[in-house]
């Protein structure tokens, strides 16, 4: 087993294109995991080994992998970039200590890459910065270090310095050590040589390392008074306040390079080694109760403590379903049995393997520390907790956004319907922002996602990998209803047959709720005229009506209910009574209470070049969008806007269109917003004439 000091649990995330799938394939050419470097626009890179991935050129699917540098084991997972998988990027963070950021030398800090970096941010997890593609036209390293500090609000610690832009770029300067690197034309990484600093460079390189020795004596008073006195720390000294900085996320170590010409990729390796944290550096996983509610305890790092784990990805390919875990604390051999504290059932661990992409190593026995996978897990989902059956515990969950685009499919045939509900079981279980529910009245089957993008690729999936031949129907906006005014009501419910009846009633006052809150009870009853063993049933009926509005049976979103008086009946009121009364006094005062229908906003990002600004944001007018930013960079305007979902159907082909193929954009959900009355109208019309038809 080797040395928990000597474990690195990373993740590279950045935007799309940026180049972490090519990174990927350079650190595993380095470090001696594969001979031969795949090229993603080949589609023949290691860890993109989906159809999919290859054909489209991006990453759909988070790929581990192991591999070695300088003694120390890296647990590699190299992530997806688009927007509509962020899910995937949000569970790797989960379960990783660090990670490298790899940002465009010419396209800078993109959407994606805010996104991703504030996902990390929530994650707490420490970072190294790659800036990648300095071979490319246009790219400029301290513009894009200028945009990390303004666009993410982080704190940057230029480590390297450019030798030469663009076609030039030859090399990086260490500015810690004062040495030039230098690679030759062939592009393998390992024709460098180290030589003085170019001339021309040589008071840029000692202002930037200044500025490195005043960021990393912050760290460390007793050096600080003496680099004040004038006297330089040593290099390990700065070594270890530079790692301490990195973990506590007061600045991020910076560094430069292209990926796909093999410049500058030691470097990069050698600082996850020196800045990042090994799994006993970070904070320990908080443990929770089975309602998700913290206990005060952690999961410590340790082999010697009970077994912890965390199941953060399922699987399923040619070999039988895959269950990828982080081990926090313990030991785990092969043949072990091991407890699912959220199903409290045990399951005995048949195979381990270390993942390698798609290929895999046998292992006998794990540790704390260790990503591993599990081959043939049964109940198991992201997210569930593994551990030791004589210690229950729960760690931490994972939280996932809610779908907001769905679309209806239909077998094509009886081999295909019978394919597609094992498909689907699979598919499901491997992505929890994939959704699937069987429409009651029309026996359809619904697919919900987070993006057209996203949607489209389950269907490939279904079709390609499962053979499952589909009709497809149209995106569908996840429409939600809510209501605008405040009522005060009363409700009675009073049944009398044969027997003891039912009675209760309820005073309450309904009004609309903080945007995102949901659903609030609360209860100002005073006295006992409805005895508070009842308050959780008039919840209960109340709640259980939100999934069906007054206005066109949508989902109700932020409604605020208050019990203040009601009254009961010594021998017929009863729980079940009181939920009746609730069930119905929503039907009754939700008409009452101004029903508004409200549709999902997306926040768009679009790149369009400098002489397609205006019809770009023409066309977001056209669509109801609301412009917020427009940002100008050297090849072209970002443009960030809010604009309805229901706008946004096959706006890439559009974009397209209008900016000469150059145009690219991003979106993501951000908030629920009243539709204009015209929209509504048709909204609810639609939906009617849609239920009526079945």
């Amino acid at each position: 087993m080797a040395e928990l000091s000597h474990y690195r649990n990373i993740g590279i995330f950045a935007h799309v294109d940026a180049g972490k799938t090519t990174t990927t394939e350079r650190i595993l050419k380095l470090t001696g995991k594969i001979h031969k470097t795949g090229e993603v626009h080949d589609g023949e890179s290691t860890t993109d080994f989906m159809e999919q991935e290859a054909e489209r050129g991006i990453t759909i699917q988070s790929a581990a992998t192991t591999c070695f540098w300088k003694n120390h084991r890296f647990n590699v997972i190299d992530t997806p970039g688009h927007v509509d998988f962020t899910v995937e990027v949000y569970r790797s963070l989960k379960v990783l200590d660090g990670g490298i950021g790899v940002f465009c030398g010419s396209g800078g800090v993109e959407p994606q890459s805010e996104t991703n970096w504030r996902y990390a941010n929530e994650s707490e997890v420490a970072r190294v910065i790659f800036v990648n593609k300095l071979d490319r036209l246009g790219a400029d390293f301290l513009r894009v270090v200028g945009q990390i500090e303004r666009v993410l609000g982080a704190n940057p610690l230029v480590m390297t310095l450019p030798i030469g832009r663009e076609d030039g770029f030859v090399g990086v300067v260490d500015v810690l050590n004062q040495q030039a690197f230098v690679w030759d034309d062939t592009g393998l990484p390992e024709n460098f040589e180290i030589k003085e600093i170019p001339e021309d460079m040589v008071d840029q390189v000692a202002e930037y390392r200044e500025k490195l020795i005043e960021t990393a004596v912050e760290q460390d008073d007793d050096l600080m008074m003496a680099y004040m006195d004038g006297e330089e720390p040593s290099i390990e000294d700065l070594k270890r306040c530079i790692r301490k900085g990195t973990i506590n996320l007061d600045f991020f170590p910076t560094f430069c390079g292209s990926a796909f010409k093999n410049k500058g990729m030691q470097l990069v390796l050698d600082a996850v080694v020196d800045y990042l944290p090994s799994p006993t550096e970070v904070e320990a996983q908080p443990l929770t109760d089975e309602y998700g509610e913290p206990t005060g305890e952690v999961a410590t790092v340790s082999v010697d403590e009970p077994l912890r784990a965390l199941a953060f990805k399922i699987m399923d390919d040619r070999f039988g379903a895959l269950t990828f875990i982080r081990i926090y604390s313990g030991t785990l051999n092969k043949g072990d049995t091991i407890l699912n504290s959220f199903t409290g059932k045990t399951e005995r661990v048949g195979r381990m393997v270390e993942m390698h992409a798609d290929e895999r190593t046998e292992l006998s026995t794990a540790h704390a520390g260790d990503i591993i996978a599990i081959v043939g897990m049964k109940n198991v989902q992201t997210g569930h907790t593994l551990c030791d059956p004589k210690h229950s515990c729960t760690l931490e969950p994972m939280i996932f956004p809610q779908p907001v685009i769905s679309i209806a499919v239909a077998p094509k045939d009886k081999a295909s319907t019978e394919k597609m509900g094992v498909a689907i079981g699979k598919m499901v279980a491997e992505d929890p922002t994939f959704v699937v529910e069987t429409d009651e009245d029309s026996g359809e089957t619904i697919l919900k996602g987070m993006g057209e993008l996203h949607l489209d690729i389950k269907v490939d999936i279904l079709k390609r990998t499962y053979g499952v031949e589909l009709d497809v129907g149209k995106p569908q906006v996840a429409y939600r209803e809510t209501i605008t005014q405040p009522i005060e009501d009363s409700y009675t419910h009073k049944k009398q047959s044969g027997g003891s009846g039912q009675f209760g009633k309820i005073d309450y006052r309904i009004k609309p709720g903080e945007p995102g809150s949901g659903f609030t009870f609360s209860s100002v009853v005073v006295g006992g005229n409805v005895p508070k063993e009842f308050f959780p049933a008039i919840e209960k009926g109340f709640k259980g009506m939100m999934g069906e509005g007054p206005l066109a049976g949508f989902p109700v979103l932020d409604v605020e209910v208050e019990l203040y008086d009601g009254g009961f009946h010594a021998v017929d009121s009863s729980a079940v009574a009181f939920e009746i009364a609730a069930k119905g006094a929503f039907r009754q005062s939700m008409p009452k209470a101004g029903p508004q229908l409200i549709e999902p906003i997306m926040a768009v990002d679009v790149f369009t070049p400098d002489d397609h600004v205006g019809d770009v944001i023409g066309d977001l007018n056209r669509r109801r969008g609301m412009i917020k930013d427009q940002e100008a960079g050297v090849t072209g305007v970002r443009i960030k806007a809010d604009v309805p979902l229901s706008e946004m159907f096959g706006y890439i082909g559009h974009l397209r269109t209008i900016t000469s193929g150059r145009g690219q954009f991003s979106m993501e959900f951000s908030h629920y917003n009243p539709c204009p009355a015209n929209v509504s109208e048709e909204v609810i019309a639609a939906e009617k004439e849609r239920k009526a038809n079945k």
